[in-house]
């Protein structure tokens, strides 16, 4: 536990160290390939350190804030694009807070920290009932021998909304008192969702869906329009969307299980993508005349959301064992606060998982 803890100390301030030096080359270097290859070292480095890591909280938020949003944001500042550019430059606090968390900062207004997205921010009497529910079915995953794997399955899904959008707000709230900036809504009511297309693009994980869209969706569609009519480049542009994003969270489970890839959340977000893509197609033949009722499409949208999620996200998912794990950590947490000395979450077992 203490070499995990000096780990995430030693990571956390090689990073800080080089957004200073990324912070600093932005100053005299213009944007563009020289740019991008004075940060590139640095994409990489992002890349590496989740590795020193083995605690699902610190390798997993590592990764998400660090290798993934950060990279990515990197590499749209390489370019001049992304919310690390701004004129003025952007000052010291508020890059190295944009880089590390989800924020977005509404370029040209008086109040740099203003929010981009309206969606309203949830208060903590919103996640009364929510806690609530999740302690109930903590209590119940402890029989899951006696449950369906399906609705054990079920349950995993509800953590997994839960914990990001739970611990997304505990970041923003941090965001606020560093910098005053609002952190970008992760969620948008997902189960409102009428179309495949809607539930990625406009409800889920809202702040990867803002970083993929200029990384590559637009220098996807920029590609394809010297080989395909306009009206259709949108559809090779969304399928590499989805193979990036899949890649990315292939990634996620390699780093925070260290076993060898299936491929398989990489071919469940490639499925997504080709659905959208008959999405796409269809709206655009069809035009208006193909909408069918708001219920409708909720539940064939929600049904195939979960239908591939079970077949292919959730297998890979279960076998890294987050949840178990990440309840040892807790423990082992409580232990250290309750006895006053670290001790390896490896020694503690989880009731629940």
């Amino acid at each position: 536990m203490k070499g995990e803890t000096y780990n995430l100390i030693l990571d956390w301030s090689i990073a800080l160290t080089s957004l200073l030096y990324c912070h600093t080359i932005g100053m005299f270097i213009a944007q563009g390939k020289t740019r991008f290859l004075a940060i590139f070292p640095v994409i990489l480095l992002f890349l590496y350190l989740p590795l020193n890591l083995h605690s699902v909280f610190h390798c997993g938020l590592t990764f998400f804030f660090m290798s993934w949003l950060g990279s990515f944001k990197l590499i749209l500042y390489a370019f001049g694009q992304g919310p690390l550019s701004s004129h003025p430059t952007l000052p010291l606090s508020h890059f190295i807070t944009t880089a590390c968390l989800p924020i977005k900062i509404i370029k040209n207004q008086p109040n740099p920290s203003h929010q981009i997205t309206k969606i309203p921010q949830r208060s903590p009497k919103d996640y009364a009932p929510r806690v609530f529910l999740l302690f109930i079915t903590l209590k119940a995953y402890s029989y899951k021998e006696k449950f369906h794997p399906l609705f054990a399955t079920s349950i995993y899904a509800y953590y997994i909304f839960f914990a990001l959008e739970l611990l997304l707000a505990l970041a923003a709230s941090l965001a606020r008192t560093v910098v005053g900036a609002e952190l970008e809504p992760q969620f948008d009511e997902p189960h409102h969702a009428t179309s495949v297309q809607n539930f990625w693009g406009k409800r889920w994980n809202l702040m990867v869906s803002s970083i993929l869209r200029p990384t590559v969706y637009h220098p996807s569609r920029a590609i394809f329009s010297h080989l395909l009519p306009e009206r259709w480049v949108s559809v090779p542009a969304v399928l590499a969307t989805f193979l990036v994003s899949g890649i990315m969270h292939e990634m996620i489970f390699y780093y925070l299980g260290r076993l060898n890839p299936t491929w398989e959340v990489t071919w469940f977000f490639v499925l997504q993508g080709v659905w959208v893509g008959t999405e796409i197609v269809v709206k655009k033949t069809m035009g208006p005349r193909f909408q069918p009722p708001r219920v409708v499409s909720r539940a064939l949208t929600l049904a195939f959301v979960m239908i591939t999620s079970f077949l292919l996200f959730f297998p890979p998912f279960m076998r890294v064992d987050p949840f178990a794990r990440f309840c040892r950590e807790c423990l082992a947490v409580i232990g250290f606060f309750k006895h006053g000395h670290l001790i390896s979450f490896v020694e503690y077992s989880c009731p629940y998982f």
